[in-house]
């Protein structure tokens, strides 16, 4: 495949706890990117720009705030934002600035979750925002002990906040199916794999050994999606990737991610992505920001 997607390294040095960069544009200018490091993101008056992270794309309101995991594509578009004064807090952190053995920890759970989310990508909600924009401005003003200290519990503070929302499909960064239930890990890891072909409901129900009433309503409970929007979530996963990644034809991907009509695709992939296929694969190709 030939990504369209740069990586980038980032000023962070192997010594360094954390990097943060403040300042005021008027456009987002930068290509796509993806780093080794998370990264948290505060982007204030920049209403009517467009966010992708992964396969996700949005446009955003006044107040953005986002922890993107390592790895994970990400860009901020000017789109239809009117502001000429966009104020951008952009934090920086090693993967191994929290030890696996530190995670475990009874009193960082919320934190290991947050993070583990943020493969994916998290967005958060306003009212967590406004409770925290202040001492985000303020972080670049601080040094020392005293910046790690004031970060770590502005982390621990968004761990713990409501409604946070994670954006991309698993499918699309490759992560692991977990939904506290093996029958269900088994379907969703046969899905992934035979995204491709055929898949039936009396087949996954077989794998989950369940009647195939029962199924449909266990995998409803469980995930919150029956079984075919869970199955067409990961095609459209695939799909959006081999958009990014490749030059391969719309209806080439539609028939490699086992949808057999080109339309049908279209209609399923404008229903969650808010465009059809070909406008998805223009805004990864069009002018793009990273932060």
């Amino acid at each position: 495949m030939t990504s369209n997607v740069m990586r980038e390294i980032t000023p962070l040095t192997p010594s360094d706890c954390f990097t943060i960069f403040s300042r005021v544009k008027k456009k987002f200018d930068f290509p796509l990117h993806y780093h080794d490091e998370y990264e948290l993101n505060l982007i204030l008056n920049a209403k009517g720009a467009k966010r992708v992270v992964g396969g996700h794309i949005e446009v955003i309101e006044d107040l953005e705030l986002a922890l993107i995991g390592p790895n994970l594509y990400h860009a901020w578009f000017t789109n239809q934002c009117q502001s000429e004064s966009i104020t951008e807090i952009t934090i920086q952190f090693h993967k191994d600035l929290f030890d696996d053995k530190l995670l475990k920890r009874n009193q960082l759970s919320f934190l290991k979750s947050m993070l583990e989310r943020s493969q994916r990508g998290i967005v958060f909600p306003p009212e967590t925002i406004v409770a925290l924009k202040d001492r985000l401005l303020a972080l670049a003003n601080k040094s020392g002990f005293d910046s790690v200290l004031e970060l770590l519990s502005i982390l621990h503070d968004l761990s713990v906040s409501r409604n946070m929302k994670t954006l991309s499909d698993p499918s699309f960064t490759n992560e692991k199916f977990n939904y506290n239930s093996r029958r269900i890990e088994k379907v969703f890891e046969h899905m992934n794999t035979n995204y491709n072909k055929q898949v039936t409901l009396a087949e996954v129900a077989r794998i989950a050994n369940m009647p195939e009433a029962s199924f449909s309503r266990f995998i409803k409970k469980r995930t919150g999606k029956t079984f075919i929007d869970s199955l067409n979530e990961i095609r459209l996963g695939h799909a959006s990737r081999m958009l990014i990644d490749s030059t391969t034809t719309v209806a080439e991907i539609a028939y490699k991610c086992g949808f057999n009509n080109i339309s049908n695709f279209n209609r399923i992939f404008k229903r969650k992505k808010l465009c059809i296929p070909k406008e998805f694969r223009e805004t990864y190709t069009g002018n793009r920001i990273f932060i």
